[in-house]
């Protein structure tokens, strides 16, 4: 292999002949799309496969259906950070920076699910890019990243998120407990199901998705994000109030992060914005609209 192959590239491509030298062609072609995902490519020769970066013109861009699910093999890091980019992938870009500098001894893996033009290397040889067909919806987007996800620990992180110091210890603690499904820095509540308002909690009715906070095992058991959300707006209310809906709790975690403009609402304009918004939120109350039993405040029926 070339030097500069990057080493957890190494690492999949030594795995993938050995799979493949067990027969065990299934498993040798999931460590292919590893592979693929970090923006290589393995080319068998009867000397033994060499890897050949994959320029990112060539990168092909899949449905998100079709993106392999790693949800039911057995975790292989400690954390699973996950990003979304429509857009002004220098947001994550600082974010990625920002986590890589918190990680201490943890094994992070880093995903970005891909809905621009940017070049993959951009954000770094340890990062698995998800290039998806240009147009793919918020949720189903959110959800290519989700099913492949190996840490025990799963973070959804917008864009306009930089931590400024430890994120990640907090969160395991409180994911420790079992009762608890959802956790973030960002919590909000209702009393009617209609307005929800900014929250401490610890208990709460919905973790924002600015930072949301999963066990690997509750996402792959409880399920993903609504697909019919193209738009962001309440997905994460809606994801929130299935996990409560299954018994687990939202819990408001305390974490050192700044909060920076949010593209994509800052770029949609105001009547777009109450349209999506109207849109996405009947979606939820078309689910939710009298399961009062799910809130932690006393409720006000309409």
């Amino acid at each position: 292999m070339d030097d500069d192959v990057p080493d957890e590239v190494r690492r999949l491509a030594a795995e993938r002949q050995l799979r493949r030298d067990e027969k065990d062609f299934a498993a040798a072609d999931q460590l292919r799309d590893r592979i693929d995902a970090l923006g290589y490519r393995v080319v068998d020769g009867s000397a033994g496969p060499t890897m050949e970066r994959i320029a990112p013109r060539e990168r092909i861009r899949r449905p998100a259906r079709d993106v392999p699910s790693v949800l039911d093999e057995p975790a292989a890091a400690d954390v699973t950070v996950q990003w979304l980019v429509e857009g002004w992938s220098d947001d994550v870009v600082r974010g990625l920076d920002a986590f890589r500098a918190i990680a201490g001894d943890r094994t992070i893996q880093y995903v970005v699910v891909d809905l621009s033009e940017t070049d993959p290397s951009t954000y770094g040889p340890d990062v698995e890019v998800v290039p998806l067909e240009l147009g793919t919806g918020w949720g189903a987007s959110r959800n290519a990243g989700l099913r492949r996800s190996f840490g025990r620990l799963v973070l959804v992180v917008d864009g306009s998120i930089e931590p400024t110091g430890d994120v990640l210890g907090p969160l395991e603690s409180a994911l420790a407990d079992p009762s608890v499904g959802v956790g973030g820095p960002f919590g909000i509540s209702t009393n009617d199901l209609r307005d929800f308002h900014e929250s401490e909690g610890p208990d709460v009715d919905a973790i924002e998705g600015y930072l949301m906070a999963f066990r690997r095992d509750v996402i792959r058991d409880a399920g993903l994000f609504d697909e019919k959300f193209t738009w962001y707006r309440t997905a994460d209310i809606e994801l929130s109030f299935r996990l409560k809906d299954a018994g687990y709790r939202a819990v408001v975690v305390d974490v050192p992060v700044d909060r920076h403009e949010h593209r994509v609402w800052a770029s949609t304009s105001p009547s777009e914005r109450a349209r999506l918004s109207k849109r996405n939120f009947n979606r939820f109350l078309d689910r939710f609209r009298d399961r009062f039993d799910l809130l932690v405040g006393p409720p006000v029926a309409q």
